[in-house]
C-alpha cells in the first residue's frame, strides 16, 4: 500500500480534496433544506405539511446512485448541461437533506409541547418560537443521529465516481486499473476515507458528551 501512496500520491490527494470539497457543499446545503423541511413538516400550514412530506419521501426511497444519475443525464437534455461533480453533489445534498430532516423533526418532537404553547402564548409567531426556542433544544438531542448522517454522507460521496466526478473512489478505481495492484489501491483509498470520517466520529462523540 505504501507504494501506492509513493506512486499515485498526487492523484489520490487530488481525489481525497474532491471529496472534501462535495462533502463539505453537500453537508451545508443539506443542513439547511433539512432543516427547512423539517420546520415545514412540523407548521400549522397543511399544505406545507404535504410539500415537505412528498419531498422527505421522494428523496429517501431512490436510490442515491439513481438521483445523481438523473441529474447527470436527463436534466442537461432538459435545463442545464453539468460535470459529473456537479451533479453528484447535488444528488448528495438532496438525499441527505431528506434524512437529516426526519433527523431534525424527531428532535423536536422530543422537546416538551409545553414549550411551544408557552412562547405561543407570550406572542412569538410559530416560527420565531421554533428559531429561539425548540430549535435549540431539538438539535441537542440530534447531535448523535446528525454525526452519522455526516459521516454516511462522506462515504456516500463515493457515488461521483460513476459519473465522472474526480473524487477519491474515481481516482482508485483510475490507479487500480492502471496498476493492476487492486488490493493495494482500494486499501489506499479506504485508509483515506478513514482519516476524514473517524475524526467526525470522535468529534460528535466528544460533542454530545458536552452537551449532556
Amino acid at each position: 500500500m505504501i507504494h501506492i501512496f509513493q506512486a499515485y500520491g498526487g492523484t489520490l490527494l487530488y481525489g481525497l480534496g474532491q471529496t472534501l470539497l462535495c462533502s463539505v457543499i453537500a453537508l451545508v446545503f443539506s443542513l439547511i433544506l433539512g432543516t427547512f423541511f423539517a420546520l415545514l413538516e412540523e407548521s400549522p400550514n397543511k399544505f406545507g405539511r404535504a410539500v415537505a412530506r412528498i419531498y422527505i419521501e421522494v428523496f429517501r426511497n431512490i436510490p442515491l446512485l439513481v438521483i445523481t444519475m438523473f441529474f447527470y443525464v436527463v436534466f442537461p437534455l432538459y435545463v442545464i448541461k453539468m460535470n459529473g461533480f456537479t451533479a453528484g453533489t447535488i444528488g448528495l445534498t438532496l438525499y441527505t437533506s431528506a434524512f437529516i430532516a426526519e433527523t431534525v423533526r424527531a428532535g423536536i418532537g422530543s422537546v416538551d409541547p409545553g414549550q411551544m404553547e408557552g412562547a405561543r402564548a407570550n406572542g412569538l409567531s410559530f416560527w420565531q418560537a421554533m428559531r429561539f426556542i425548540i430549535l435549540p433544544q431539538a438539535f441537542r438531542y440530534v447531535i448523535p443521529p446528525l454525526g452519522n448522517q455526516f459521516v454516511n454522507l462522506v462515504k456516500n460521496s463515493s457515488t461521483l465516481a460513476f459519473v465522472g466526478g474526480f473524487d477519491l473512489m474515481y481516482q482508485g478505481n483510475v490507479i487500480a486499473s492502471n496498476s493492476l495492484q487492486t488490493i493495494a489501491a482500494y486499501a489506499s483509498v479506504g485508509v483515506l476515507y478513514l482519516i476524514i470520517t473517524l475524526p467526525i466520529s470522535y468529534y460528535m462523540r466528544y460533542l454530545e458528551k458536552r452537551l449532556a
